[in-house]
């Protein structure tokens, strides 16, 4: 293994673990850290240390990818997002999920429709939400998105596009993901929502699918359900 990737590995190895270590209240510096695991490795033949570093690196890079953020109550101003696209009742229907650090944040529904909601071009499949403060200190989220040719295009009010009930909804759901509960929680949550309304029934089976997305191993066993959808980003 080359110097320069076997080093690059051994800080992102040690970034992991500082975070660990400033978690727990040790004083163990980033520096430290690297000078340990040189000395650990050392004691190994070279090939088996080359093999335990791209391991671990691989290990920790797949952990961190599904590693539930800290509960963050001050929502920053612009969130990574990623579109999901579902059938409710033959309606064409979009869900917005806001990421914090890869993880749902929040989530936004609604129709597909140049009138009652939003209407995106096919290869969006990402974009940003952003929060803003209107004149009157009243707040409202947008959304941000680049075409193919680079340009940006925001879609201003989200609420008042989506149908009000949907919305309500939508930010019951983004309630608890922001508060950190784990997504199997959340998946079932939603799940066991008794609404009367048929059409919200579908809608909720639309926006257990998408957070079905973010469950290592889930989206994996519903592949063959998720055929059934209308939706870009494979949910």
């Amino acid at each position: 293994m080359q110097i320069e990737t076997r080093n690059e590995m051994l800080k992102r190895i040690a970034a992991e673990l500082m975070s660990v270590a400033s978690k727990t209240g040790s004083d163990l510096t980033g520096e430290r850290i690297v000078s340990l695991l040189e000395q650990s490795l050392k004691a190994l033949q070279p090939d088996d240390a080359d093999k335990l570093v791209q391991l671990t690196d691989l290990t920790l890079a797949g952990a961190s990818q599904y590693r539930r953020p800290d509960v963050t109550e001050v929502r920053p101003q612009q969130l990574e997002c990623d579109v999901v696209r579902f059938q409710n009742n033959k309606e064409k229907w979009v869900a917005l999920v806001g990421l914090l650090d890869g993880y749902p944040y929040e989530i936004f529904t609604g129709l597909q429709d140049d009138e009652e909601g939003i209407i995106l071009p096919k290869t969006v499949t990402k974009g940003k939400i952003i929060k803003q403060v209107n004149p009157d200190g009243s707040k409202r989220y947008d959304f941000q998105f680049e075409n193919k040719r680079g340009y940006k295009t925001t879609v201003e009010g989200l609420s008042e596009k989506f149908n009000p009930e949907y919305w309500n909804y939508a930010k019951l759901i983004s309630g608890v993901l922001r508060y950190g509960m784990p997504l199997e929680h959340v998946v079932r949550l939603v799940g066991s929502l008794s609404l009367k309304d048929e059409s919200i029934n579908t809608w909720k089976t639309g926006v257990e699918r998408a957070l079905k997305k973010y469950i290592p191993g889930v989206h994996e066993e519903e592949d063959s359900d998720a055929a059934k959808t209308d939706n870009v980003a494979d949910v």
